[in-house]
């Protein structure tokens, strides 16, 4: 029984240390996890940007139509 208990310390141990040591890598390299982040963010923005654009632009019109006026009565503010 004592073998027992003493393999789940050990067991217990190592996870312990694996978290500890997973978080002080990650928090020491946080500035190089962050730059590959935007990085990786950027590029796709940037490959996906174009075609956004371009599907939700209109095409322009071959022709257009004459000039259009001003009011007979001239433009004036409402209300004032």
């Amino acid at each position: 029984m004592q073998k027992v208990i003493n393999v789940m310390a050990v067991l217990s141990f190592l996870g312990t240390a694996g978290i500890i040591g997973g978080g002080t890598y990650v928090y020491l390299s946080r500035a190089e996890i962050a730059e590959n982040v935007k990085s990786q963010i950027t590029t796709a923005i940037t490959e996906a940007l174009p075609g956004m654009l371009s599907g939700s632009m209109p095409e322009l019109p071959k022709t257009t139509g004459g000039v259009v006026g001003t009011p007979a009565g001239g433009m004036s503010i409402p209300g004032m």
